[in-house]
């Protein structure tokens, strides 16, 4: 018996990684902070869904990835190969969903679609999402083809993505000043100064290993890894001292461990800056549970932390400030126009998590430091 599964309003969209033109695998999670409209069209040869595709590109003005982006979902493989579609950014771009497994996820296909031989039965559907990737409906395709106004009608009548809901939100986050004292800041920025900080890539998770990878484009930073003991230590106590408990207080999650200690710097010369991104997405990297982000200086522009999920608007500590988030957040940092900004960014976790990080030590890849839960 064929089975599908069934979304409707309120549900989370599932998140998946499938090719695209430009990425073998494209992280859907990333797309957040706009509204989302998946077209599940199975074949660009079909009348019907030409229209759709047709009038998703009559469109501009609703997907220019600012307001909403276009994500058409193709079954067939011919699609690609006769060049019947092609990504057309901003706002436009297909997911090649030749093995079914994004349209199963969203009943588009049957469930167990990716083990068949042979052609799937499609459930042809609109899906739109909003900017935190939660279902706003599901459209199926109509004989009379009313599917495609009541689609890009319900986009463009939403409100802008920062007030979704109906009114401007903010992003889950704490902001906590005075968690270290300027003087402390001055000497952690001293010890950049003195020794330099080497460039900082971040981690991808490739044929099931957590390997580092660099990319100016996506991350431009610079870091200096403290290996004094005792400001090591001095770190660890404020934080538990300061930041621990009121995460305690307001998510009821008890942080005892923390890791990395580095003083970053992100310099307007190299125009650093972060693209969004999750931090707990890797083996390696999914026992952590908070990020932290302590500023050690404002002389700066840009460089401001901000949550797309939760709107445009973007955060700077003061002097010896933190921001803290749940680093399942998608957040970005952007572009430093004006000087550097230095800052102290590590991640806190528990026990529990500290075994995990311990057990995902078999995934991690050349270069990528292994971990010992008992230190």
């Amino acid at each position: 018996m064929t089975s599908h599964v069934s979304l409707s309003a309120g549900d989370p969209a599932p998140w998946f990684k499938q090719r695209t033109d430009a990425n073998p695998r494209f992280s859907f999670d990333t797309v957040a902070g706009r509204y989302i409209v998946l077209c599940f069209f199975a074949s660009a040869s079909d009348p019907h869904s030409r229209a759709a595709i047709e009038a998703a590109l009559a469109r501009r003005d609703i997907f220019n990835d600012d307001k909403a982006s276009f994500f058409g979902v193709s079954l067939d493989p011919s699609d690609e190969a006769a060049k019947r579609i092609a990504d057309r950014p901003p706002g436009v771009r297909f997911f090649h969903d030749f093995d079914a497994s994004v349209s199963a996820l969203y009943g588009a296909a049957p469930i167990d679609a990716a083990d068949r031989t042979g052609p799937v039965t499609a459930m042809r559907r609109w899906v739109i999402i909003d900017p935190t990737l939660r279902i706003i409906d599901v459209v199926p395709f109509a004989p009379d083809r009313s599917d495609i106004n009541a689609a890009l009608s319900l986009v463009e009548k939403s409100p802008p993505p920062a007030s979704f809901p109906g009114f401007e939100v903010s992003a889950p986050i704490l902001v906590l000043p005075n968690v270290f004292d300027r003087d402390f800041c001055r000497a952690l920025v001293g010890l950049y100064e003195t020794h330099g900080g080497e460039d900082s890539g971040f981690v991808r998770e490739i044929d099931g290993k957590t390997v580092g990878v660099s990319d100016y484009a996506h991350k431009r930073r610079r870091d200096y890894t403290i290996d004094d003991k005792a400001i090591i230590d001095r770190t660890k106590a404020l934080v538990q001292r300061r930041i621990a408990p009121e995460i305690l207080k307001v998510h009821q999650f008890r942080a005892t461990r923390m890791e990395r200690f580095i003083v970053s710097c992100y310099d307007a010369a190299e125009e650093a800056h972060f693209r969004a991104h999750r931090d707990n997405t890797t083996s390696g990297t999914a026992h952590r549970r908070f990020a932290v982000s302590i500023n050690l200086n404002d002389d700066f522009d840009g460089g401001e932390v901000m949550f797309p999920e939760y709107g445009m608007r973007s955060y700077k500590a003061p002097v010896g400030g933190a921001v803290v988030f749940s680093c399942s957040m998608l957040h970005a940092v952007t572009k430093v126009t004006r000087g550097r900004r230095y800052a102290f960014l590590p991640f806190v976790y528990d026990e529990a998590a500290a075994k995990l990080r311990e057990e995902n030590n078999a995934k991690l890849g050349d270069g990528v430091p292994v971990y010992q839960a008992g230190r």
